[in-house]
């Protein structure tokens, strides 16, 4: 299969989870980065062809995923959402910033679609109930998107995971703990139930920016 060079970028905490409790925006516990943990952040941003959240991410944090703190192109932004009922005022509607793809299925309503594109939005059709990442990832490349970030949540990096389509992971680690048995961890879904299934990954690098540990994984089993 062509498809992008996918990286999974996201802070994360000691105990690797997202946000404070489910359905909380993660941008409070960004709050706890410093300026050069979010200067690593965009310089990958400006590296990359796309950007890729889910609709639940867009609904909570409504992000731009525009380049700043450092200088470059801001990516096309790629928002799956298999119903497109994201907000019709969503930053990553806005697409005087940056082009938008919101990518989704069949039994996404018309007349929802039609707004999408009278925001200036793409509107990719992969997929019957579920947006079909198997069609999804080659399309993107179709469209000369080579590089894909992506920056959550858990249930995208589970599809993800799961089908081996990641190359690499990059973590911002958060010095705190927050617990909770349901609160959002990295990778998200029903999760590996056997060793040989799982994702394997080896250390490539490690360092600091700012206070904050960064550590850069790369996949040795992906497809």
């Amino acid at each position: 299969m062509e498809r992008p060079y996918v990286i999974i970028v996201s802070e994360v905490t000691v105990d690797g989870k997202l946000t404070l409790y489910r359905g909380a925006s993660s941008k409070e516990l960004m709050s706890l980065m410093d300026e050069e943990a979010y200067r690593y952040l965009h310089e990958i941003r400006a590296k990359v062809d796309a950007i890729m959240v889910g609709c639940e991410t867009v609904r909570t944090d409504n992000p731009s995923l525009t380049v700043r703190y450092v200088k470059g192109k801001n990516p096309v932004r790629v928002i799956p959402c298999s119903t497109a009922n994201i907000p019709l005022d969503a930053n990553v509607l806005n697409t005087k910033e940056a082009p938008t793809i919101v990518a989704t299925t069949e039994r996404a309503p018309r007349e929802r679609l039609e707004k999408i594109k009278e925001k200036g939005a793409e509107v990719l059709v992969a997929g019957d109930e579920l947006v079909d990442f198997d069609a999804l990832l080659p399309a993107l490349y179709e469209r000369g998107i080579k590089t894909l970030m992506v920056e959550g949540g858990a249930s995208i990096n589970w599809e993800l995971v799961r089908r081996r389509f990641v190359d690499e992971i990059r973590l911002i680690h958060l010095p705190v703990v927050v617990g909770g048995e349901n609160v959002p961890t990295l990778v998200g879904g029903e999760g590996f139930k056997k060793l040989k299934d799982l994702l394997r990954l080896r250390l490539r690098s490690h360092f600091t920016r700012g206070s904050q540990l960064i550590t850069e994984w790369e996949v040795i089993n992906r497809r």
